[in-house]
Parts: structure tokens; C-alpha cells; sequence
């Protein structure tokens, strides 16, 4: 299921650590455009979750699902699922520019909803979501695989919280991506529909930082976008970078961009660098380049010394239990649901306001 060197496709699966029992809490998957519907419906599989339905449009897109997932059962139509009142979440990866107004759907029907990221390409979707979630209580979660589904993230998340490295006070964020043109689909190329870098893998960033500096709210004070490298497409952005500072005065800089070389041995050489007021954490999260193609680096360096640590198979992914406990108990152990919508906030507003360089 792990596609290494296809980040579209990058399905990570952990060890089954199941918080309920089989049929305790049942899930169905909505709109597979995106291959991180494997990564979502693993975790909540690995978690102890109960896949009862798909449904898409597409019958390949169907076809494939199934043949990953054999116990699940095909619906007629997106209704069939909506209106089921055995299930308690619906996971989803539809074109980016319809997760929103899916979302809604789904919320305004009774069910909590987990949705790949981006959340939204415009601020009157997130706005629009704001309302639904409070009139109905249910849950608008974000799969923000880049933090929740890496291990060493897990881990430094741990070190953090346990004091290792004091107060955070800078979060850079690398999140480079392999293009693989060829193999994407058509949405993927136009703006109104992926959203922009900024707003789309850059998410990913923000998201981070938010969590990782324990901020609640930030402020973007730079941010830009260009196409250096692809311009037969014209409506793709391939780097985007930005600067945050947030409420606690903690700072971030991070850069996105779909220039990663066919000489990589891994779709994307994604790192994160976390600086504190007693050390630092560097994450190497999917390769460790010229020497290890393992990910799950961790370097950790504080007043106690240097540590490196191979952190794959050794963490797991906690969030995902976390968050069917979550839907089940009405508590937000997994994410806020503030969180959630200021990161998404914060990426449409850097996208909003990134200056195109040319």
C-alpha cells in the first residue's frame, strides 16, 4: 500500500492498535480523487474502526478500493451512506474545492466528517463549515498525514510536551513534493480546484507549526508563490514559501514546492526543524539522504547531548484512535476543532495574500 516514491499514493499503515471492539464504530469512505483515502481508512482501520461503505462516481476508483478493502460494500449512491444510521464518520478525498461543501453535507446529516487535506480552497467554505459544525456539533477533522501519520512527528510531539527542548520558539518546515505529472489527474492543474501550494501542501506546514509552537492563532506576515519549473501548466504553482509569527510569539518559516528530482529514493525529502529555548529536534521524515532510505529520522540535541533516533515501527499513530474515541465520547483528545479550522484558516489567508513571482 506504501508507494515510497508516489506521494499521491503514500498510505502509511502502523501496527493495529484497536480502541473498540469490531462494529463499535462503523466508517464509510466517500469520493476517492485523492490516494489519501488509504492512508485515512487505514488508521481508523488500525484503530479498531468497521469500514462498511464506499461510494464514488468512478467505478475503477471503486474497483481499487475494494480490491484494498475486500469487506467493504458498495453503495448505490452517496445517500445510501448519508442516511445510514449506523455510520458514525465519513471519511473523504474529494477534489479539493468540493471537501468543504462535502463536508457540510455530511455534517448537516448527523456525522462527523474526516476529510483529507486541504480542508477548503476559500474562506466562505470555511466559514460556511464554522456554522454547520456549531449548529450541529459534529466534527470537521483534517487528515494532516504529514504530522499525524510520521512517527518521528509523533515522537517529537511527545519530546516536546515532556519539556526536552524548553519553550518552542521557531518552527521551519521543509515540505518538497515529486510532480509525477503524468500521473495526475486533470483537477490537480487548475487553481479554482486545488486552491493554490500555499493552500494545499502547504497546509501541511501550518499545521505543524500550530501544533508543534502550541499556538492558537498566527498572523502570516509574508508569503509568496511561483512557477519556475512548469509553466505547460500554466495555473500550477510548483514553490510557495511564507512567514508566520503566532499569539505566543513564536515564529515560522516553511517552503513547499514540486521540484523534487527523479534521483530522490522517496517522493519528497520532507523535514521539520524545531527550535527550542534548552535544544532542537530535526525530523527527517521520509529518507534520510546518502545515507539511510528509511524515514522516521529524529535528531534531538539539548543540554543532555546528541541523540539520533530510527523512529519507524516504534510510535504508531495515536491520533487516529484518539479520534473515534473522540467521536464517540463528544471530547477532542485527537485535534481541536479550532485547531483544525485556524490551520485551515491561516493557509487560505497566506494563499490569499502570497505575492506571484514571475
Amino acid at each position: 500500500m506504501v508507494q515510497k516514491n508516489d506521494g499521491m499514493n503514500y498510505a502509511p499503515q502502523g501496527k493495529p492498535r484497536p480502541v473498540v471492539k469490531q462494529g463499535e464504530f462503523v466508517f464509510a469512505a466517500i469520493a476517492l480523487d485523492h490516494g489519501h483515502i488509504y492512508g485515512q481508512c487505514n488508521g481508523l482501520l488500525e484503530a479498531g474502526g468497521s469500514l462498511k461503505w464506499v461510494y464514488d462516481p468512478d467505478p475503477l476508483k471503486v474497483k481499487q478500493f475494494c480490491e484494498a478493502y475486500p469487506e467493504v460494500r458498495v453503495a448505490s449512491s452517496e445517500q445510501e451512506i448519508l442516511q445510514d444510521p449506523e455510520v458514525h464518520l465519513i471519511a473523504a478525498a474529494a477534489v479539493p474545492s468540493e471537501r468543504g461543501p462535502l463536508g457540510v453535507k455530511v455534517m448537516q446529516h448527523g456525522k462527523d466528517y474526516f476529510t483529507d487535506k486541504t480542508p477548503f480552497t476559500t474562506l466562505e467554505q470555511l466559514q460556511a463549515a464554522k456554522q454547520v459544525a456549531e449548529a450541529t456539533r459534529k466534527k470537521y477533522m483534517v487528515y494532516f498525514s504529514e504530522r499525524l501519520h510520521v512517527e518521528s512527528a509523533v515522537f517529537a510531539g511527545q519530546l516536546i510536551q515532556d519539556g526536552a527542548i524548553g519553550r518552542v520558539v521557531q518552527v521551519q518546515g521543509l515540505g518538497p513534493h515529486r510532480l509525477n505529472a503524468a500521473a495526475r489527474p486533470s483537477w490537480f492543474f487548475e487553481k479554482n480546484k486545488y486552491g493554490g501550494i500555499l493552500c494545499d501542501i502547504g497546509s501541511h506546514q501550518i499545521e505543524q507549526y500550530l501544533y508543534f509552537a502550541g499556538c492558537n492563532d498566527a498572523v502570516v506576515q509574508s508569503s509568496r508563490v511561483a512557477n519556475y519549473n512548469s509553466k505547460q501548466f500554466a495555473e500550477l504553482e510548483d514553490f510557495g514559501d511564507a512567514t508566520l509569527v503566532g499569539d505566543n510569539g513564536a515564529t515560522n518559516y516553511f517552503r513547499v514546492d514540486w521540484l523534487t528530482p527523479a534521483g530522490l529514493g522517496s517522493w519528497g525529502d520532507g523535514r521539520l526543524l524545531i527550535l527550542g529555548t534548552k535544544g532542537y529536534i530535526e525530523l527527517r521524515k521520509y529518507i534520510d539522504i546518502a545515507r539511510d532510505k528509511k524515514g522516521d529520522q529524529l535528531y534531538l540535541v539539548n543540554d543532555e547531548g546528541e541523540r539520533h533516533m530510527e523512529l519507524g515501527g516504534k510510535v504508531g499513530f495515536p491520533f487516529f484512535g484518539e479520534l473515534i474515541l473522540d467521536c464517540l465520547n463528544r471530547t477532542e483528545m485527537a485535534m481541536t476543532q479550532q485547531h483544525a479550522f485556524k490551520a485551515a484558516e491561516l493557509c487560505l489567508l497566506a494563499q490569499k495574500q502570497a505575492v506571484r513571482i514571475e
